[in-house]
């Protein structure tokens, strides 16, 4: 079943963009578990809860394939991305180059506005993390990485920001799951306080700053995931 609170509501005063708001239910039941890795994606099921025809179902689910959400087969069903060896590995040793690099840019070029729209995901993510919502901290969390993504201008980095997250909201749906123990809550305490930090970093204008605390955040979440996720012997480097 769809978590509900997330998806979004149509104005009575509106017509409902029945194809969009499936790519958005869709997108966060991939990102909250609720579908996992591998698990197919039933067409028709989709058009019957949603209203559509199959045509622009169809259509969507190319377009989540390009972007990483959507496995597509010929002759076979669409399926959730899997979650392989060789793609966590790929993960752990990309995310300090993506990371960094978009944070840099958006503490080159952020706007005010920009930055005030992070602030405002930053205080959801906090109110997540204060209520021990797992769902809401990990769409927040994602949110407030792809606002800095957005904000770094970059066209060539987005794609590979947007395929990252993908993979990092899942593993934090898996290594901080409800019920959170106390070492958990403390480790998603300090990474809200980064988040504020790299705020800072950006507001200020301040991209080598922002690479270090981009550093120090990606070691909290590699040293919880690597507990359970990273592959045997990977060494993951954060020198970049």
């Amino acid at each position: 079943m769809a978590t509900k609170e997330f998806e979004p509501q149509a104005s009575a005063d509106l017509p409902v963009d029945r194809k969009a708001v499936l790519g958005e239910a869709l997108r966060r039941r991939i990102l909250s578990m609720e579908l996992a890795p591998g698990a197919v994606v039933d067409e028709l099921a989709l058009c019957d809860e949603f209203g559509l025809s199959r045509p622009p179902v169809r259509e969507l689910m190319r377009q989540m394939a390009a972007e990483g959400y959507i496995d597509l087969e010929a002759n076979r069903a669409a399926r959730v991305s899997s979650m392989s060896y060789q793609s966590l590995r790929s993960f752990f040793l990309a995310a300090p180059l993506i990371y960094i690099a978009t944070t840099q840019l958006a503490a080159t070029h952020a706007t005010p506005s920009e930055i005030a729209e992070l602030k405002r995901i930053q205080e959801l993510f906090r109110e997540a993390i204060e209520e021990k919502d797992v769902e809401k901290r990990v769409l927040y969390n994602d949110e407030f990485h792809l606002q800095i993504g957005r904000m770094a201008h970059n066209a060539y980095l987005m794609p590979s920001l947007q395929r990252l997250l993908i993979d990092h909201a899942r593993l934090g749906k898996i290594f901080y799951r409800h019920p959170t123990t106390v070492d958990m809550q403390e480790d998603l305490k300090l990474a809200t306080q980064q988040h504020d930090e790299m705020i800072s970093a950006i507001e200020n204008h301040d991209p080598v700053l922002a690479a270090d605390i981009v550093r120090a955040h990606l070691e909290l979440s590699r040293r919880r995931m690597s507990e359970y996720a990273a592959p045997e012997g990977l060494e993951v480097a954060l020198t970049y």
